[in-house]
């Protein structure tokens, strides 16, 4: 295990708006990832928050089945945030009043995601390009009276880095936090984050700022810190990877093994869905569990082959437990 004596403001309690977030060690919204097993694993773990993956604002007036279970929580979820994604104000207004989203105490909207068809659409990071629209979104979500986060990006390009000006925006429209990815949309999810622009964000504002990119150990964590001056960092990939960097991280007690979660989650996962969504999950989690382990090529072939529950409990022992 890494060394983290010298965590500094890692783990503690934060006040978000009126919402307490108990550490300031957050797991961001993955999309295909974050379902409610996730979340509830690791907010137990020491993550101060964990969001839904990302939903579109428009499809909640549907009441499709794929929304449903993006939204699915229950009362051993005691902090419940959801993330947002879309690009009309008013659209985003009627999501945030829903009665979908009554349950949730915190909504984050989505101005980071770099991927082309949300760009295309003027959704995600696009929105960092039309700052109008922005401030809008935030006014219409915060008229809902819940705790509002903003992630996004720090601009579109290495010519045209907003992330200060943006900041104060989000600060002046009503948002309670922003979370910071520490690169250009055209970085997408590679190179070294650009750590300078997430500090003079956060110099420019006076609410909580976050940090989140290429945070892949305890050592990153703390070298994110100590170069942005961010209140807190939000784990990404890394969280669904390593799990237990969140108790090193928050300094929760914890006597976990990477067997015994994925054995929990499976139990969690099998009471909230049907049994291929949870086949589907708890194989992309175990392949996550499984990075940077030696000889694990033919376990993740047979991994993927299981085309039952019954079939993948003894090889997620035989992986993870012997």
């Amino acid at each position: 295990m890494e060394n983290c004596e010298e965590k500094k403001t890692l783990g503690k309690e934060i006040m978000i708006g009126r919402t307490r977030f108990s550490s300031n060690v957050l797991m961001a919204p993955l999309a295909g990832y974050t379902c409610f097993p996730f979340r509830l694993m690791v907010k137990r773990l020491g993550a101060g928050s964990a969001y839904t993956e990302m939903v579109s604002a428009d499809a909640l007036k549907y009441n499709d089945r794929a929304t449903s279970r993006l939204l699915f929580t229950d009362e051993r979820e005691e902090l419940k945030c959801v993330q947002l994604l879309g690009a009309i104000p008013a659209v985003f207004e009627r999501a945030a009043k829903s009665e979908r989203l009554a349950k949730f105490d915190v909504i984050d909207i989505n101005m980071g995601c770099p991927v082309p068809n949300v760009v295309k659409s003027g959704e995600g990071c696009a929105l960092m390009d039309d700052i109008g629209r922005a401030s809008a979104i935030i006014e219409a979500v915060k008229r809902s009276g819940k705790t509002v986060s903003v992630k996004c990006r720090l601009g579109m390009n290495r010519k045209k880095i907003v992330i200060e000006e943006f900041a104060r925006m989000c600060e002046g429209s009503g948002a309670d936090m922003i979370t910071i990815h520490g690169r250009t949309r055209d970085m997408m999810y590679d190179g070294e984050p650009l750590y300078e622009y997430i500090k003079l964000a956060k110099q420019a504002v006076s609410i909580p700022v976050f940090a989140n990119g290429g945070i892949d150990s305890g050592e990153k964590a703390l070298l994110t810190m100590e170069k942005t001056g961010a209140d807190g960092i939000m784990l990404a990939r890394y969280g669904f990877e390593n799990p237990l960097i969140f108790p090193q991280l928050s300094g929760t007690k914890c006597s976990d093994t990477k067997y015994s979660l994925i054995s929990e989650q499976l139990d969690i996962a099998g009471e909230c869905y049907d049994e291929l969504f949870v086949l589907t999950y708890i194989k992309k989690l175990a392949s996550y569990f499984m990075k940077k382990l030696p000889g694990t090529k033919q376990k993740k072939q047979e991994l993927f082959k299981c085309g039952s529950i019954t079939q993948l409990k003894p090889l997620l022992w035989d992986i993870f437990g012997s």
